[in-house]
């Protein structure tokens, strides 16, 4: 890591665990059912998803029963729930801690890497739902011990992300609100519901070339389908992750100090 935003992660990684946690606390102090909700939030989601998908629509991916695509829907939202989280703390995460902007205790670099730790909680809760009920129904496939490669990969991937839109907020403030119309384009555009053999041959572009279709996707085979992502797909993966957190990084080492000016 030759960049500085890269290194002030292993450097200041303490601070940032424990920043991170006390916003969390506070995030859900007060509330009735408090940290809980971290896990009944992607839990009600999951119940709406399955309920129409199952119910209404009727899909039945071939190769699938009804709960192991309950469990497949799991898998792919679990990641997305992430995604959703991290980009809407994320996008306006320089903006919103600029007080801190000339801190050397807390860089500002690890603002954007904190909006990624802070949606870990549900997506730990997710996970391990899925593990558990797995289990318990129908047995792990020993491909699951692939899933904290694949998940590290994400998250370099999101904080490499994060890095490069918190510092566009700053001289494009529409991209927060936009964000949440970019989620929901993500949503339909992602194999999260449905399989890819499922996706007619015109809109197939549509997965090529939406990056984070394929984390979905390796999750749900390293999880659901015991499969191994092929050796193309794990390669996008590791340039996708290392190739974005690496440039992002690099990024806002460079920009960060002409733009912040417009904060």
């Amino acid at each position: 890591m030759n960049n500085n935003s890269a290194r002030f992660l292993l450097s200041h990684r303490q601070i940032l665990w424990r920043v991170t946690w006390n916003e969390l606390r506070a995030r859900y102090a007060g509330s009735l059912f408090g940290v809980w909700w971290a896990a009944l939030s992607p839990l009600l989601i999951l119940a709406i998803y399955s309920v129409v998908y199952l119910f209404i629509f009727q899909v039945r991916p071939i190769g699938l029963d009804p709960l192991k695509y309950v469990l497949y829907i799991f898998s792919g939202l679990t990641p997305y729930l992430m995604v959703a989280e991290t980009l809407s703390l994320g996008v306006s995460s320089v903006v919103t801690n600029k007080a801190v902007l000339s801190n050397t205790v807390f860089p500002i670099d690890l603002a954007p890497a904190k909006a990624v730790l802070m949606s870990q909680i549900t997506t730990i809760v997710g996970f391990l739902v899925i593990i558990l009920v797995t289990l318990f129904t129908q047995g792990l496939s020993w491909t699951v011990v692939l899933l904290p490669v694949i998940w590290v990969l994400f998250l370099l991937f999101l904080i490499g992300v994060n890095w490069v839109l918190s510092l566009v907020n700053i001289v494009f403030r529409d991209m927060q609100y936009l964000i949440s119309v970019l989620l929901m384009m993500l949503m339909i555009a992602s194999p999260i519901a449905y399989t890819p053999d499922m996706i007619p041959d015109a809109l197939k572009i549509l997965i090529i070339v939406n990056p984070f279709a394929y984390f979905f996707s390796a999750f749900q085979k390293v999880l659901i389908l015991g499969q191994v992502p092929d050796f193309v797909n794990s390669v996008i993966l590791v340039i996708l992750s290392l190739g974005t957190f690496m440039l992002g990084g690099l990024f806002f080492h460079r920009a960060k100090q002409v733009m912040i000016d417009y904060v």
